[in-house]
């Protein structure tokens, strides 16, 4: 990692020989006018927020930028844990053509030579620019984030993130803690600040940058929380008052619930704060005043997360890079917050696999901004007088995160990538998604009901690997020799299926015949995912735990 100075150096190096090589481009490269991109990446984000109708998370920043978006109430990723997910959607492939299910391989090495959203971009005549966790780290993206396939310059990661799972959360005792719950005075912490702070801050200063060079950019941006541990400033837990912090809905294991498919929080159990509860392995329960402190902890985390992008989009602003600039909005995953008496994700539920998606589009999902005009200024979360924000536009139809790489591409006026063929190992660059542009293009849609999907007919796919039938120690991340069952997930607007099937990890072979367990969920009826009506459909009776 390069030193905060020397990386903007570099950056400046860097534009001027892609400026000084714009001039002999290749045909097909990128116009003078294109647009921008800012993806904005949010570890575990549940679509929690004001935006998608929840009362109680203070998301102003958010939910401004949604005013003037696109937002995707029915998205799904593909893979709820981060590395699969993130390797899924950045090279447009679902997690059985990357063969990656765990976080133990590079799918460059391990399956094929997949292109990803920035290395098109950057093949394409853009600056392309990492910040924060943009790949997940380590082996699955070649401890480099993927450089130099997919960045103009190394990716930064911020220094202080080597103190996340470290010992310095104040505990009532006075001493520090590797909790799970961990507000901090951020004046107390190593080196006074905090990773996405520090995040935000670089982020801003790589646009003041970027806005002077001739080529355009693409700007990835990783936010950290509100994945665990829940380390964020103090101040954010008072907008969260426990007695106004209500338990899930549905705190109870299903009864007729697979064993297979529970997932028994493993990680959360490891820290310190958690062990100390004593809790019995796998179902738990965690006590319900501390069930509160933990949906406590991860609004405050989203509360702070949010002020930080809300500083980001200021700076855009501030900038006059909102009239050029596409900015989405995504997260990996979603995270139980003890719905079906689960935490964490690692699951096939709406609650692990739904995400938010937004979009905004200079002039075509908003306005452009007038001259001196403001699309984005930052809104303080603690302000009392923080009114509702009307939602911009909203499409309900069923994607899935797979559609980012060619949604992107056909949004920034680039070729997009043709549908991969059935296999497609060999083919570096493809797309197993569907293209989402049609739901830009608004007028077009109101005079012709037609070229519009019937929701019926569209699915989102996801998967979940397991070691064994019944919940154990490796359940939530089998690392890819253990994997002996894989949950395939198919969601419609009417329903959730999910077969629990038996895997070889060898050949990367779902054996479909081998059924070893059953999910069926109605989403009108049953929208929480607690009565499993699979058994009942074929006549059979409901396991037990």
């Amino acid at each position: 990692m390069l030193p905060p100075g020397r990386g903007l150096l570099w950056l400046g190096l860097v534009l001027g020989s892609a400026c000084a090589s714009l001039g002999s481009a290749a045909p097909g490269s990128v116009a003078t006018d294109a647009l921008n991109v800012l993806l904005i990446i949010v570890d575990d984000l549940r679509p929690s927020l004001g935006c998608y109708g929840d009362k109680l998370v203070r998301s102003p920043n958010i939910d401004q930028l949604a005013s003037h978006s696109l937002l995707f109430q029915n998205a799904f990723a593909q893979q709820a844990v981060c590395a699969p997910s993130r390797v899924s959607f950045l090279t447009g492939r679902r997690p059985d053509t990357t063969r990656l299910y765990d976080f133990n391989s590079y799918w460059r090495a391990h399956a094929g030579n997949f292109s990803t959203i920035p290395q098109y971009f950057k093949q394409n005549g853009y600056v392309t620019v990492s910040v924060g966790k943009v790949f997940h780290p380590g082996i699955s993206s070649n401890h480099s984030d993927d450089s130099p396939y997919s960045w103009s310059l190394p990716p930064y990661h911020p220094s202080s993130e080597k103190y996340e799972n470290t010992k310095t959360c104040k505990g009532p005792d006075g001493e520090l803690h590797a909790n799970l719950l961990c507000p901090v005075d951020v004046a107390e912490v190593p080196e006074g600040t905090l990773p996405d702070k520090q995040s935000t801050e670089r982020a801003i200063q790589l646009l003041e940058k970027l806005k002077t060079s001739a080529v355009p950019f693409f700007l990835a941006v990783g936010y950290h929380k509100p994945h665990i541990p829940f380390r964020y400033p103090q101040e954010f837990q008072k907008l969260y008052p426990l007695e106004n912090v209500t338990l899930a809905p549905d705190p109870q294991v299903p009864a007729g619930l697979p064993p297979v498919a529970y997932n028994p929080w493993m990680d959360i159990r490891q820290r310190e704060d958690v062990q100390a509860l004593n809790l019995s392995v796998p179902y738990g329960p965690i006590p319900a005043d501390f069930q509160r402190k933990i949906r406590q902890s991860y609004f405050a985390s989203v509360s702070y997360v949010d002020t930080q992008l809300g500083r980001l989009l200021s700076a855009l602003d501030d900038l006059e890079l909102a009239r050029s600039t596409i900015v989405a909005l995504t997260s990996d995953h979603g995270w139980a917050l003890g719905e079906h008496g689960e935490w964490a994700k690692y699951s096939n539920f709406d609650v692990a696999t739904r995400v938010p998606l937004l979009v905004y589009v200079p002039g075509r999902t908003a306005p452009l901004p007038e001259a001196g005009g403001r699309l984005f200024p930052y809104i303080d979360p603690f302000a009392s007088a923080s009114e509702s924000m009307e939602p911009g536009r909203q499409a309900r139809d069923l994607v899935e995160l797979l559609s980012l790489f060619p949604t992107l591409a056909g949004l920034a006026g680039l070729r997009v990538p043709p549908r991969c063929p059935v296999p497609s190992f060999h083919v570096e660059l493809c797309r197993e998604g569907r293209n989402l542009l049609k739901y830009f293009q608004f007028g077009d849609l109101e005079e012709e009901p037609h070229a519009r999907d019937n929701p019926r007919e569209l699915v989102a796919y996801s998967q979940y690997p397991r070691p064994a039938d019944a919940p154990q120690w490796n359940s939530d991340k089998p690392s890819l020799k253990d994997i002996k069952v894989m949950g395939y997930s198919i969601r419609t607007v009417d329903y959730r299926y999910t077969v629990w099937v038996g895997f070889s990890p060898r050949e990367f072979l779902a054996n479909f015949s081998d059924i070893h367990a059953g999910e069926l969920y109605f989403v009108d009826s049953d929208p929480w995912q607690d009565h499993n009506v699979y058994n009942a459909s074929r006549g059979e009776p409901f396991p037990h735990h």
